[in-house]
């Protein structure tokens, strides 16, 4: 183990489920993570998606929101139903056919 390993335990496993709570991700974080996440969901076999990005103003909803526009996985998405977290989550719907690429997520504001 090197130095710059030195910060950073092994690599933790971590079970893809249906949803993702994205409060422990930096801002800037958010489009590679959603990106990511949906492609180990979709392989996974999910078909529906919940991803928990919180209430506040509205910023991170946004940002990920915009990541599944432009995701060729995502068949749709909305607002989760409220006693699924309501405008504090977002629901997608992937598709069921495997896509050729999913493109490079880009964060333009932070």
């Amino acid at each position: 183990m090197n130095d710059e390993d030195a910060d950073f335990p092994e690599v933790v496993e971590v079970p893809i489920e249906d949803a993702l709570d994205l409060h422990a991700f930096a801002p800037r974080e958010i489009p590679d993570v959603v990106c990511s996440y949906l492609e180990a969901a979709h392989a996974a076999g999910f078909r529906e998606v919940r991803l928990i990005h919180g209430r506040g103003i509205g910023v991170q909803r946004t940002r990920v929101q915009a990541t599944l526009a432009r995701h060729p996985l995502v068949e749709r998405f909305g607002d989760a139903p409220p006693d699924r977290g309501g405008w504090g989550a977002t629901i997608a719907w992937l598709s069921a056919a495997s896509a050729v690429s999913a493109p490079a997520a880009s964060d333009e504001s932070e």
